[in-house]
């Protein structure tokens, strides 16, 4: 008897075997589809037998690193096919290691690693494998210490908790879960992990496609050519209950951003709080300005102030809708004197006529400096004060503070405004979010939040709001003289006129 148990063991690891680089025949293998909790489902969705078969594609090629992105709606079984690859890859290669993480250790524990529980009860080969609080652990032969996949939450300021995912020779899976919500730095780091030579890597991330900016919207446009990216429609999948879905695209309507992110798997005109949409920013960067248009528009330049660290002191020049045509000029690590002197040289070079500064802070000794060095129109904006827009009914302020407000202006200016396209720029733009205080006032979010999210500082962005900061009208530049413009041409003014006429008395001269 013990000896049929055994034979019946290495059969099973023989057969488990051939699933190496097949993960959808391990899935309809390994899994009492049709019984017990399982009855009524015959097997995968159709779109996650097409993610694993193309997984396994990738396998079998042997061309790298294999990276596969899914966006889509709510309920379309992503975590069950997160619980599934990371029990097929330590079963069918028992040193495989990995990490799993998500937006948080909430969703962690509460739902991606509840449903590793689940699937882990039901798979054929539940008993090879130890499942505890924070990491499966492989009991098959041959894994030693290092077959394991460990539950790893991620934090902006610890992405060294990301930086030793190695496994040369073997096989390595990252796992993604709610990745729009994962911070830049965290791929970064992730990154480093696809240089082992010899190594069987597969990268897979997973969403609701909530924002237009980040890596994971990232694995849709510039990054395309380096993913397999999926768009699951929650109305393909039969998990889901079709006549809440239905009454949702006839409330919000089949192309507003609810149904896009929810239902349809695509991403939003703008991010569920996005501040700036990415196309409004995008469309201001395609556009050509009219330099006739704003010809005798004032040339204003918008100064954000920093001193060391990693962010930048950043100028940025705009005339009227053309914000395109001067160079965007970023420092480091440079003292108030020295940064002063650098503005005032550029303003001059220009024929700046207004200069606004970010007084907050460290900026007020700039614009101290800048007055000393007798430029004109130095206008210091401190961030936090008090905004002047008020709300459409004239209740309330529109906005909870002025750089609330500079941020609105520049948004309302990208409808026919013209941007460099500046990559750094545009993911200032798109990156900010924005919130409510209790007043219902609009409030931008931090920039150490933004950093938290692993987004660099607007730098770039403030520097192009405080141009906004006050209409140019409201200056002294108003009351300088346009210059004339003349018109060269051969016609002969005069010709029609007597040689005598300004010689002769006007016939309505009294005298």
């Amino acid at each position: 008897m013990r000896n049929e148990l055994a034979r019946a063991e290495v059969l099973r690891l023989q057969r488990i075997e051939s699933f190496r680089h097949d993960p959808l025949g391990f899935v309809e293998w390994a899994f009492p589809w049709g019984e017990g909790v399982l009855a009524g489902h015959e097997g995968p969705e159709a779109w996650q037998r097409k993610v694993l078969a193309q997984i396994g594609e990738g396998l079998r090629a042997k061309q790298g690193p294999v990276r596969v992105a899914v966006a889509s709606g709510h309920g379309v079984g992503k975590s069950a096919l997160v619980s599934w690859l990371i029990l097929w890859a330590m079963a069918t290669t028992p040193g495989t290691r990995g990490v799993v993480t998500a937006n948080t250790e909430t969703q962690l524990k509460t739902k991606t690693w509840v449903e590793l529980g689940k699937w882990h009860r039901l798979v054929m080969s539940h008993n090879w494998y130890s499942l505890g609080a924070t990491a499966l652990v492989s009991a098959l032969p041959g894994s030693g210490e290092s077959g394991r996949v460990d539950m790893v939450p991620w934090a902006a300021n610890n992405a060294e908790a990301f930086a030793g995912l190695h496994n040369k020779g073997s096989r390595l899976l990252m796992v993604f879960d709610e990745a729009s919500a994962i911070a830049d730095t965290i791929w970064d780091t992730a990154e480093g992990a696809l240089t082992d030579a010899g190594t069987e890597i597969i990268w897979l991330v997973f969403g609701n496609p909530t924002r237009t900016a980040g890596r994971f919207h990232q694995c849709f446009g510039r990054l395309r050519s380096r993913w397999h990216g999926h768009h699951v429609d929650s109305r393909t999948v039969s998990l889901t209950d079709k006549e809440q879905l239905a009454r949702w695209v006839a409330d919000y309507g089949e192309e507003s951003d609810f149904v896009k992110v929810r239902v349809r798997g695509q991403f939003p005109a703008a991010g569920s709080m996005q501040f700036i949409a990415a196309d409004l920013v995008d469309a201001a960067m395609n556009r050509l300005p009219d330099l006739m248009v704003d010809r005798h528009q004032p040339l204003v330049m918008g100064v954000d102030v920093a001193r060391f660290g990693d962010d930048s002191s950043v100028m940025v020049l705009r005339k009227g809708r053309n914000a395109r045509a001067w160079r965007i000029e970023r420092h480091r690590d440079l003292d108030l004197m020295t940064l002063a002197s650098r503005v005032m040289e550029r303003a001059m070079a220009e024929g700046v006529k207004g200069i606004f500064v970010d007084e907050g802070g460290l900026g007020a000794g700039v614009v101290d400096r800048l007055r000393q060095l007798g430029a004109r129109y130095v206008v210091g904006v401190n961030f936090g004060s008090g905004a002047e827009r008020w709300d459409a009914d004239g209740a309330k302020p529109l906005y909870a503070n002025k750089r609330a407000e500079i941020w609105g202006n520049l948004r309302d200016w990208l409808k026919t405004g013209c941007l460099p396209p500046d990559p750094e720029l545009r993911a200032d733009l798109t990156g900010i979010e924005y919130g409510y205080n209790a007043k219902g006032e609009i409030q931008l979010e931090k920039k150490e939040d933004m950093k938290k999210r692993g987004l660099a500082s607007p730098d770039i962005g403030d520097a192009l709001a405080l141009t906004f900061a006050a209409p140019a009208t409201s200056f002294a530049w108003d009351l300088e003289v346009p210059v004339q413009e003349y018109c060269i041409t051969k016609y002969d003014l005069y010709r029609d006129f007597k040689e005598d006429y300004w010689d002769e008395e006007d016939e309505f001269d009294e005298d």
